[in-house]
C-alpha cells in the first residue's frame, strides 16, 4: 500500500508553518530558465506560501480522486505523475522536477484525475488553495503565469501522445532522454554530459507504452551507437547531435518561465 502526505509517520514526512528557505532566497530563482518577478510579486508569493513538506522516495504526494486543499511547487527532487487501470496496468503522464507547479487540476476540480509519487526523497513548497483566488484578483502577472504553466503542461502532453501515438520505439527513447538532459541542463543538473537520475527501466516502459523487454532493447540500441550511457542512475549523453537526429528533436530555446 502507498503512502500518502496525509498518513504518513514523522520519519517519512515534514512540514512546517514557518518557511525554511525565504522566497527571496530560493535557490531555483537565480537560474536563467526562470523570469525575474517584480518586488511586489515575490512579496505575495512570499505570503502565498505556508510552509515546505519533504516526502521520501516512494511517498504519495496526492492520490487520483483526492479534494487536494493544497497546491505545491518542487523544490528540490524527483516526483511523477500517472494513471492506473483496474487491473493495476500504469501510464506515467509526465516528470515533474524543481520548479514545477502541482496540484492545480485537484484544486480547480476538487478531485485529481492522477496520481502523483516521489521518485527520490523531495521538497516541495506549500500553497493553500483557498488564498489562490486572491492571486488572480491582485496579481494578473501571477495569474498569467499560473495559465501559462497549464498551457505548457498541456503542450508537453501533446509531445507524449505524439510519441506514444506515432513515433517508433527508438525515437520515444531518444526524445524523452533528449527531454530530460536539457531539463536537467536548464537546472545546473549536468556534469560533463551527464546526470544522475532516479528512473529506472520500468518508469520508461511506463512512459513510453512499451514492455519492459522493448524498452530494455531499445536501450542497447543507443548505448551500442556510442549514443548515451546509463549506469547506477548517471545518464551520460555521449554525442547530443545523434541522440537529437535520432529523436527528430527540435526543442530550440526555452524562453525563461515562471516559478511559482
Amino acid at each position: 500500500m502507498q503512502v500518502t502526505a496525509q498518513d504518513k509517520s514523522p520519519a517519512q514526512t515534514k512540514a512546517g508553518s514557518s518557511h525554511k528557505i525565504p522566497c527571496t532566497e530560493c535557490p531555483l530563482r537565480g537560474l536563467k530558465i526562470f523570469r525575474d518577478f517584480t518586488e511586489s510579486e515575490l512579496q505575495f508569493v512570499e505570503s502565498f506560501k505556508s510552509g515546505e513538506l519533504t516526502l521520501e522516495a516512494g511517498a504519495t504526494l496526492l492520490r487520483e480522486g483526492d479534494d487536494s486543499p493544497r497546491l505545491y511547487t518542487l523544490l528540490s527532487g524527483w516526483m511523477f505523475r500517472y494513471k492506473t487501470l483496474p487491473d493495476g496496468r500504469r501510464q506515467i503522464l509526465n516528470l515533474v522536477l524543481p520548479g514545477d507547479f502541482v496540484g492545480l487540476q485537484a484544486s480547480v476540480f476538487h478531485e485529481a484525475q492522477h496520481t502523483i509519487e516521489a521518485l527520490s526523497e523531495v521538497v516541495l513548497c506549500v500553497f493553500p488553495r483557498e488564498k489562490l483566488s486572491s492571486l488572480f484578483s491582485t496579481q494578473p502577472g501571477l495569474a498569467f503565469d499560473v495559465t501559462w504553466l497549464a498551457a505548457r503542461e498541456e503542450r508537453m502532453l501533446d509531445d507524449n501522445l505524439l510519441s506514444i501515438g506515432r513515433r517508433t520505439a527508438i525515437e520515444r527513447m531518444a526524445n524523452l532522454i533528449m527531454h530530460l538532459f536539457r531539463r536537467a541542463r536548464e537546472l545546473r543538473l549536468v556534469r560533463d554530459m551527464a546526470f544522475t537520475t532516479p528512473i529506472n527501466q520500468q518508469h520508461l516502459a511506463d512512459m513510453l507504452g512499451l514492455s519492459l523487454v522493448h524498452t530494455n532493447k531499445t536501450l542497447r540500441k543507443l548505448y551500442d551507437r556510442g549514443i548515451i550511457s546509463w549506469r547506477d542512475k548517471i545518464l551520460t549523453v555521449k554525442d547530443e547531435a545523434r541522440l537529437a537526429a535520432v529523436a527528430k528533436f527540435d526543442g530550440g530555446n526555452s524562453p525563461p518561465r515562471p516559478i511559482i
